[in-house]
């Protein structure tokens, strides 16, 4: 078991923030086949501050999620420090996780995400904040190992956000430099854990099947695993995870009879929740069980949802993508792949899901990669960002401009 303050893990597994992907209805179904802590989509605390209405809903949780984890996005202490105490002050959160990963082109640039750890002051003013604006509910930090080669901050990063109070904290074990591109460096990781012994550090990268998280773990002494790209189209990730971990034999990869059931309630779940955006938990809380063991689950109907009136359009494009994941490396064909990322209503896709064939998946597509691959890329950083680390150095307020989870 690991502890985040008050909040103790039983599975060491975090799901981690992507945008578009972790909302409430797909960290449902996560937690339905294991444990860990599901983390939302990262939020701007600038739009929190500013009240927007996206911006709450995207924070909105299950009535029945325990505990709930909110990721947040900020490039100055101010917003910091006002959003967590609106978001703890309410009541909405049980945990923050303060992302400094985040290696997209728009926010780097203004020096948020990834970029901004290089800026010690500032990163630990930032920090600081949200820590003592949160009073008892735990905060931890996610970051990458730097901006490049070059500019390391991972080290620098984690013993200041230890000093400051953090209950733990995560790194993916690439560059802002890297993108998702190459091979998550692993050693980081291990460096990290013996440079800040007293809180507990979690590993994040390349983690595609569950025996990967137990060589991560094996390999560097972190305390648990932060599970990104690896759990696309794979919530079940989480159920083999929890198994393994715990010494019990690891259920099987699904064939394509029981994926195509974990699809129409995804997609079902998708299209209520965008139906009903200023009642997302009700919506979320039927009674259409998803098995933590995937073995029994077959083919199911999902054209009882509700027709795609109001928002269910937007539900169901946004599942186009998850279906891809789903079926990545399965032998079902390209046809029919393309066919899926043209749906449009549930009773399109019930029809389609009954088409796809039996299958198994291959063992060489075990470890399939899903999701982001591109890199690298040259990191786009403010003007004469790079020429002293403790400066005093402010960010643009458009680097909090939460896009990607790092």
């Amino acid at each position: 078991m690991v502890k985040i303050g008050p909040i103790e893990l039983r599975v060491p597994v975090v799901l981690a923030p992507m945008a578009g992907v972790t909302n409430a209805p797909y960290r449902r179904l996560c937690r339905e086949f294991g444990g860990g802590l599901y983390v939302s989509e990262m939020i701007s605390a600038r739009a929190i501050c500013e009240g927007s209405e996206k911006t709450m809903r995207l924070a909105s949780f299950d009535t029945d999620e325990s505990p709930r984890s909110l990721q947040l996005a900020a490039v100055d202490p101010l917003h910091a420090g006002k959003a967590v105490e609106m978001l703890v002050g309410a009541g909405r959160v049980d945990h923050i996780d303060m992302n400094f990963g985040c290696p997209v082109r728009k926010i780097t640039r203004n020096g948020g995400g990834a970029a901004l750890p290089y800026k010690r002051k500032l990163y630990a003013e930032v920090v600081g904040a949200a820590v003592k604006a949160a009073g008892t509910v735990p905060v931890t930090v996610k970051f990458r190992v730097g901006i490049d080669d070059e500019h390391q901050t991972f080290l620098d990063a984690g013993r200041i956000a230890a000093d400051l109070g953090v209950a733990a904290l995560a790194l993916h074990g690439r560059t802002a430099a890297q993108l998702y591109s190459g091979q998550a460096d692993w050693e980081t990781i291990g460096q990290l854990v013996e440079a800040v012994p007293e809180i507990p550090v979690f590993g994040n990268g390349d983690i595609w099947e569950a025996k990967d998280a137990l060589a991560m773990m094996e390999q560097t002494d972190c305390a648990g695993v932060v599970i990104g790209r690896g759990c696309l189209g794979r919530p079940w990730l989480f159920g083999q995870l929890e198994a393994l971990l715990e010494g019990r034999e690891m259920p099987p990869h699904p064939t394509t009879d029981q994926v195509t059931k974990v699809m129409a309630q995804h997609a079902k779940a998708l299209v209520n929740w965008f139906e009903r955006p200023d009642d997302r938990t009700a919506s979320n809380n039927s009674n259409d069980p998803t098995p933590r063991d995937v073995s029994a689950a077959g083919r199911n109907s999902v054209s009882e949802a509700k027709p795609n009136g109001g928002n269910g359009n937007k539900g169901i494009r946004e599942f186009r993508k998850h279906s891809g994941w789903y079926l990545k490396g399965y032998p079902v064909g390209g046809a029919m792949r393309a066919r899926f990322g043209q749906v449009s209503s549930l009773a399109e896709l019930d029809d389609l899901l009954v088409e796809v064939p039996s299958a198994e998946l291959p063992e060489e597509n075990y470890r399939v990669a899903r999701g982001h691959t591109r890199g690298p890329q040259q990191v786009a950083v403010p003007d004469r960002w790079l020429e002293d680390p403790d400066d005093g150095a402010k960010a643009n307020p458009e680097g909090d401009n939460a896009t990607s989870g790092g």
